[in-house]
Parts: structure tokens; sequence; C-alpha cells
């Protein structure tokens, strides 16, 4: 088995290499096996501390050796282990080891030894799996890749095997201290390796000599709760069962409720609200449940207060602002529990002057935690900002609100830059902060730069802002145009990401509305007309509305309709009739409908439609239709090219006449529907004048 290293680490570790490192990888080749674990255990008390020696045993190629005696069935129990802790070890130092360990396919060995009936094996696997998994440098997918994983350890029983342990007063445990991605995000093999510990008691107070380890039952109960919130995390299947699973009698949920209590460590209390959170956004416990407004909700604002540790604090606030994201009512609640607003104020003050004077140590956990904190302070406000006008407000007034947004859009931290412009989108929901605050500080000027070259996952929510800012009434929209949003907004609206694809058309119909006539010549020159079908012949229904809606926009008042239908009249009515031809819904047919209603009240635009026989026998067509709304679209067309005070209205009345638009006209000033009959009846004066 073949093991990869990058060339920098073989290059700066070779001439390091000792003789007795040379010496430890040969012994793993002895033909003796005793000789062969002794050299294993004397290896796995030369590597401890010692990230020199690690680096040179994987050069000198132990990895491989290790791996295969971990895997050989003719290896003893008690050899395969000490390989197992061994490569732990090797895994724990530096990050280019644990890249060299994942090259020599580490992880499913590792797992396949799972399988043992052996518990030391198992621990020992299961400790170099977390080590591995906790790793920035290991990729996810590894081990897991998406939902499909949290149903398969859900098949496989994990929540009959895991709720026991949420009231368990001794058990074997190795799942010490924070969840490792390998055991969050596992899969059957992993679950039949953590079920041959939980099906065993152990003493508290086993001896260390054994190799069992005393664990705490909160541990236990702690890592069982992890394994719960990402159990249910985005997951309605699981969360739905989770509510009616009972433990000793009592039902889940009021068990995690206990957990949220005061007394109870700060941990439990934190991942007790997050599995109760999950279970609530998958709909399995109703938002207005006593356990979510009474007990998950309070205890999370109280996460957020000075007195938490700052991970605390930054947990606290992101799983607050998961939980209310899309609930009205629990923003509003979350906003007036413990003056939440002001505290979040405090997110922002990180380091402080005073721990920079006086304690170092106090400094540098501050700055590693500052950014988290912005991150968590940015999301918790756009949720709670995301409905209500007097929310919004009250954020906004927060002492230089609006300057730490606009600082955070140009943080170094992806993840800050991408809250803070979450936060700005959530803010610029409101029209009254769009004409004030959002002007004083000229925030579109660091949006418009987040715009160039962000990721995806930036664009997308910055767009969805730009198209807030170019709303007719924000004063925001004249510097914007100015700035080449043109331009950049066609970009967009080429996207492969659909939701690029929305905003872009979105923020370009916006652009459009009242707009002058140069703007939207350049809308039209800066999509081209071979976009412009595209984007009308685009599957998703989102991307056909917007763009019928920005062509609404652009034909409108009569200058404007004749003189884009002068250069793009054939091109606009060939779409038109491919849209009435389509297996389209009623909405994306109406919008169609207005459009030609808009051309009808052009000018010399309005002959394009009378001198298209197919078009205006579309038009007859769904004046009669079943759906009211397309009826009444119809008629406005029908309106517009009767409407007897301009030129050639006798010529066009005439036509319809023959077409028999007229008897049509008779029959729905007859309609119950009150629109159709009085619109009926308007369109006949025009004959009858």
């Amino acid at each position: 088995m073949a093991c990869v290293l990058e060339a920098p680490l073989r290059m700066s570790v070779l001439s390091e290499v000792t003789a007795s490192s040379r010496h430890y990888v040969d012994r793993l080749f002895d033909p003796d096996p005793q000789k062969v674990l002794q050299g294993v255990i004397d290896m796995k008390n030369a590597v401890i501390g010692n990230n020199k020696q690690k680096a040179n045993l994987i050069v000198l190629g132990a990895v491989p050796r290790l791996l295969y005696l971990l895997q050989q069935e003719t290896s003893s129990t008690e050899l395969r282990t000490e390989c197992a802790v061994v490569l732990g070890s090797l895994a724990m130092g530096t990050e280019n080891n644990v890249k060299s360990l994942l090259d020599c396919h580490i992880i499913p060995a590792l797992l396949q030894g799972l399988l043992s009936p052996d518990l030391k094996f198992i621990e020992a696997c299961l400790r170099c799996l977390r080590t591995i998994f906790t790793s920035p440098v290991t990729p996810e997918e590894l081990l897991y890749t998406g939902p499909d994983h949290q149903t398969i350890l859900f098949n496989h029983g994990a929540v009959q095997n895991i709720a026991h342990l949420l009231v368990s007063t001794s058990y074997k445990s190795l799942l010490l201290g924070r969840a490792p991605r390998a055991v969050r995000h596992g899969d059957s093999i992993l679950l039949r390796g953590l079920q041959q510990f939980t099906h065993h008691d152990y003493c508290s107070n086993l001896s260390s000599d054994s190799g069992r380890w005393s664990v705490d039952c909160a541990l236990v109960r702690m890592q069982a709760l992890k394994c719960f919130s990402v159990l249910a995390f985005e997951n309605p299947q699981v969360s739905m069962t989770l509510v009616n699973v009972l433990v000793d009698g009592e039902l889940l949920p009021q068990i995690f409720v206990k957990m949220l209590q005061r007394d109870k460590p700060i941990e439990m209390q934190l991942t007790s609200a997050k599995c109760l959170t999950y279970m609530c956004r998958a709909g399995a416990i109703r938002t207005d449940d006593n356990c979510i407004v009474l007990k998950t909700l309070p205890c999370l604002v109280r996460m957020c207060s000075k007195e938490r540790l700052l991970e605390e604090r930054v947990e606290g606030a992101e799983t607050l602002a998961y939980l209310i994201e899309t609930d009205v009512e629990l923003q509003r609640i979350a906003s007036i529990t413990d003056h939440l607003i002001a505290m979040l104020a405090d997110y922002f003050k990180y380091p402080s002057s005073v721990s920079a004077i006086t304690d170092i140590k106090r400094l540098d956990h501050d700055l590693k935690h500052a950014h988290e904190l912005r991150q968590a302070a940015f999301k918790l406000y756009a949720s709670l900002g995301a409905n209500d006008e007097d929310i919004r407000k009250k954020i906004i007034e927060t002492e230089n609100m609006m300057d730490r947004i606009v600082n955070g859009l140009s943080e170094s931290s992806i993840k800050v830059r991408l809250a803070a412009v979450r936060c700005l989108h959530s803010l610029s929901r409101s029209v009254q902060q769009l004409r004030t605050s959002f002007q004083d500080h000229a925030v579109w000027k660091p949006l418009m730069k987040v715009l160039q070259n962000a990721p995806d996952e930036i664009l997308v929510v910055a767009s969805s802002t730009l198209c807030n800012l170019l709303l007719e009434f924000s004063p925001s929209k004249e510097p914007i145009l100015e700035s080449g949003a043109v331009e950049l907004l066609c970009s967009l609206t080429q996207s492969e990401n659909l939701a690029l694809r929305v905003n872009g058309i979105w923020a370009l119909m916006n652009m459009a509305f009242q707009a002058e006539q140069k703007i939207k010549s350049d809308i039209l020159r800066g999509l081209s007309t071979e976009q412009l079908f595209q984007l009308l012949s685009d599957s998703d229904v989102n991307v056909l509305m917007k763009t019928l809606g920005l062509l609404r926009n652009l034909l409108s008042t009569r200058p404007h309709i004749d003189h884009i239908m002068s250069t793009h009249g054939k091109q606009i009515m060939q779409a038109v009739t491919l849209i009435l031809e389509g297996e389209h819904n009623i909405e994306v047919k109406e919008q169609t409908l207005c459009i030609l209603a808009n051309i009808a009240d052009g000018t010399t635009a309005k002959e394009l439609i009378m001198t298209n026989d197919d078009i205006l026998q579309k038009i007859k067509y769904y004046m009669s239709h079943s759906n009211a709304k397309l009826q009444l679209a119809a008629m406005f067309c029908i309106s517009n090219l009767v409407w007897n005070e301009e030129e050639g209205s006798q010529e066009r009345q005439d036509k319809l006449r023959d077409m028999g638009i007229v008897d049509i006209l008779h029959k729905l000033s007859q309609s119950s529907d009150p629109n159709l009959c009085d619109k009926a009846k308007t369109a006949l004066q025009q004959y009858l004048a």
C-alpha cells in the first residue's frame, strides 16, 4: 500500500532521520510475532510527545506496515490494539502527519476494526478516528456525505441504543471531551462499534491498570446528547421519532428540558437546547410549545450574556439565530428577552484594551474568538430583524451598528463577511432604513465591493441585498447604477447557480421600474437578445417570472415602449408567442398577457400586435378562458387596442369586430365578476363613442 507524502515534508525531515528511527521500523518486519509486538510498544513510547520522531517514522514507511499488521487476522489482538494506539499518536502530531495517514487510507482500516469483538481494540480505533476527524485537514466527506448517513444511523437503531445513556449511572465510554466528527457523522459500521461499548456495564472505579478508565456519567450523557443533536439536525424523520421516544417512562423532550435547568453543566444546557431547537426547526415541536418559548429560547438567551465563556456565547447566539430564523413570534419574544439586542453589542468589543494590558493569555484567547463572536452576533441580528420593522429599528439604533456592519463587509474572515451581508440583507427589508441609515452610511459602496469576485455563498446574499437597494424609493439606486451595476447584474443572470440567476434578473427588474430610457436601453444591451431568450426559456419558474417582470417594467410609458419595440419588437413578440403556447402556469401566462397589454398601449408598438394574427387569436382565446385572471389580462390588451382617442382606432376596432371580439365583450359585460364586467363595458363604450 503506497503512502504518498508532500514533497516539502519529505525533504525537510529526511536529513533528520536517525539510526534509532530506522531501527523501530525494521523491527516491524521481524519474523517473531513477540518481537514485532515489543517493537510496536517501544515505538509507542518513543513517539509520545515527540513530533520529530513521528515525522521520521512516517517518512521511513511505518504507517503502511502498521496498517498491514492492524488488518491481519493472524495478528494478535494485543498487537492490533498497539498498532491502533501508535497510529493515533502519529495523528496527534502535525497536520502533515494527518495528511500522510489519510493518503495511506487509514480510515477504512480503522472502521473495519470496529467490527472486532475486542473492546480495547475498538476503543483504540475510535480514539484514532476521533483524532483524525477533529483535524481541519480531514475531508468530512470521507465519512459523511449528507442526511443519508443520519438515516443509516437511524435505521440501524442509533436512537434506541443511545437513548438509555441519557439516564445512565455507570457506563464504559471512550467518547471523552468534544464529540468528534467521526462520531457525529458515522455510518452503520461505526455504530456497530459503539454498540459494543454501550451494551457492557462497567464499574465506575475500574483501575487504569486493566486499561479501563473511570468515566463520569455526566460525560456519557453529554456524548449521548451530542449524538441526538446531530441526528436531529435538519432531519424531520429522526426528529418526529425522537418526540415519542420513552426513556424510563419519560418522553425524550422532557428529559432534554430537565437538562436545560440552570443547575446543570453549561455544555449540557447548550446541547439540550440544540436538540430541542433542531427538533423544532424540523417540525417535530411547535414553535409555540412551552418547551421552546419558556425553556429553550430563554436558555439560549442566557448563553449570550457576559457571564458566559466566549465559546458559549458564540454557540448560544448561533443556535438562537437558527431557532428564531423563520418564526416572527419567536423573533419578537427573543428581542425583548433580557435586553438581547443591547447584549449582542458586547460581542464586538473583543479583544478589549484591558486584556491587552493585563493578561496576554486572555488577549490571545480573545483574538482567536473575536471573529467568531462577530459572526454569531451578525447571524442573530439577521434572524431578529428578518420580519419586524420595530426590531430592525432597535438593531440599527444599537451603538455604531451600521459602522460595524460596514466594517464586517470587508473583514478577512469569509464567515464574518457572509454573516455581515446576511445582517445587512435582513435590515434592507426596511423602507425607512433604506431611506435613512443605509443612505447616511453609503452601504452600497462596500456592498458593491463585496460583489466583486466573491464566493457564491456571499454573492447570493449580497445580490439579494442589492435587489432591495435598487427599489425605486431607495436613495442608493442612482449611485449603484453609476457604479456599473448593470454589467455586474447581467453577468449574474448567466450563472449556473440558480439563486444568482434569480437575483440578477430580480435586481434588473427593480432597476428598470420607472427608470429612464437610457437605463432601460443599457439593460437590454447588457443582456443581449440571446441571453433574454435564454432566461425566458429557463426551466426555473422564478427566473421566468422575474424575466417577464423585467420586460413589463422595460415596456412602460409610451415613448419607451415604442423605442424598445422599434429595436427589439420582433424578438419580444416571438418570446411572447412561445410562452403563451407553452406549458406554463397561470401566473406566467398572466404576466405575459400584461406585457402584451403594455405593448398595446404604445403609439406605434401596438401595430406589432395588430399585424400579428397569431397573437390576436391568442388574446381572443384567453378572453374566454376559464381563469378570470387570464380573462382580465386579455381584456386590458383589447381595451388599449380599441381606445378611440388614438390614431387608427377605427381600423383596429373594425378588425377586432370581424374577429368576433365584440361578441365576446357583450358576453363578458354580463359576467358575475365585477372586474371583468366593468372592463368589458368600458371596451364596448369605445365602439359607441
